[in-house]
Order: structure tokens, then sequence, then C-alpha cells
């Protein structure tokens, strides 16, 4: 008996592994997390496979329920939204699952600042630009950051932003980022990422908390920042240029002697 945790991907049910798919459609017991999963990632479950909402479940009840499928000798697939390893809360479930003694594997899933990315058609590093990606969230009712991860400190290094949980807190957001990366630093809102009511809120951090306040957005929202959202220009990846060479594009030896 295992339990399987599972990344759903970030809404659309095409988006899921395939190797995810196939572990729901074996299980004897599927949880998903119905407030972020929408029903039909799940909906390959066979007919006779008990099928969880756990939205209005804690954690104790949804332990519970795992254990009793150990018992049974059921296997288990925890679905959870995007990636389970970012913001997946499958943290405190492992802790009590090695303590009960219960197997379990992870499969990875696409993570929602992926899918935001594609949906705008943009690559978040950039030669010259940014070359690092930063995935974070702010404090507002889940548990409080640790005092070396505030925006504040995070701002300081220019890298794009990935900054989930936080659209309640937009304005403060940009707000702290304004002083590092300057009023007209490109600040993007991607709503439920490839969601069939998918939305996209262009700004700066100087205007977007006043173009999104009309839209009462509230949840299920990613905010990225950064100047690789709208770049004036930029480099050439060396990774194709045609003066680069490495062991899978060797010198010519021609070339070679030329030089």
């Amino acid at each position: 008996m295992t339990v399987n945790f599972i990344g759903a991907g970030p809404g659309d049910p095409e988006l899921i592994t395939v190797r995810g798919q196939r572990l729901i459609q074996a299980a004897d017991v599927v949880l998903y997390a119905g407030s972020l999963v929408p029903i039909e990632v799940v909906a390959c479950a066979r007919a006779e496979a008990l099928v969880m909402d756990t939205a209005p479940m804690t954690l104790d009840e949804i332990m519970a329920v795992m254990e009793e499928a150990h018992s049974a000798g059921q296997d288990v697939a925890r679905v959870h939204s995007g990636d389970p390893s970012l913001y997946g809360a499958i943290g405190e479930q492992i802790r009590r699952l090695d303590a009960a003694g219960i197997s379990y594997d992870i499969t990875p899933g696409v993570p929602a600042f992926a899918a935001a990315a594609a949906t705008l058609g943009s690559e978040l590093t950039l030669p010259g630009v940014a070359q690092t990606v930063i995935l974070t969230r702010t404090a507002t009712r889940s548990s409080p950051m640790p005092n070396n991860e505030q925006l504040e400190a995070l701002a300081r290094t220019g890298a794009t932003l990935a900054i989930h949980l936080s659209i309640r807190t937009l304005r403060d957001v940009c707000a702290t980022l304004i002083p590092e990366y300057g009023e007209d630093c490109p600040a993007i809102i991607v709503y439920r990422a490839s969601w069939p009511d998918e939305q996209i809120v262009r700004g700066t951090l100087a205007t977007l908390p006043e173009i999104a306040r009309p839209l009462r957005l509230r949840r299920t929202a990613l905010i990225l920042v950064g100047a690789v959202l709208d770049p004036p220009s930029f480099d050439d990846s060396r990774l194709y240029d045609s003066t680069h060479f490495h062991v899978l594009r060797p010198k010519k030896k021609s070339e070679k002697t030329a030089s």
C-alpha cells in the first residue's frame, strides 16, 4: 500500500503528467483538493474507487482516511494542485505517514508559475536581464514568513519574482517592491492560470493595484514582477551561438586549422 502524492498541475486537466493520471486510474482511494483541483482531473478514477474532496476536511480527517486505506491494503492517490513541493502542505502529511510507518511516493506536477509564463509567452530568465526566479509569498492569514525572507530582502536581488498567495495584499506588495524595482517595472497578475476563466492583468508596480481593483480578485492568482516581462532588449543565449562550442557541438576540424 502506498500513498501517492500527485501534482495535478495548475488547472487544465491535460497538464497532469502521464504518471500522475495513471496513478489516479489505479488508486483505490482518491483524495483531491477540490478548491484548487478541477473534478475533471480525477474523473479518470475507477468507478469503484472512493473519491473524496478534501477541501472541507481537517488534517486529522484526511490522515484517518489514509490510515484506514493502509489497514485495508488500498493504494491512495493524494492529488494536490500545481506541484506538491510548492505550498502543497504535504510536509505535515508526510511527517504523520512516517510516524505511522506508511509508505508514500511523490509525482511532480506543472507549477502555476510555469503555466503563467506559458500563457504570457514569456521566458522568466533572459540573458543580461535576469537569471534568477524567486518563488515566494507574503504573510497574510497563513503561516508567517521567516525573518530573512521578507519581501524587502528578496527585492534587493532584482530577480524575477513569482509571488503566490498574495493577491489580497497586492497594494502592499507593489509599494514594497517599488524602491528596488522602480515604478515602471512590469508587473502582471495571472488569475487561475490554464483554467477556462483565466485572466491576465498587465501593468507596472505603480499602476497594477488600481487596474486590478475593479476585478476583485481574491484567490488563485499569481503576481509576476520583473524586467523580463517586458524587456527593452536582451542578448541571444550563448547556448546556440555559432561561436560557442561544447561537448555536443565541438569545434570543426577545419575551423581549428583556420584558427
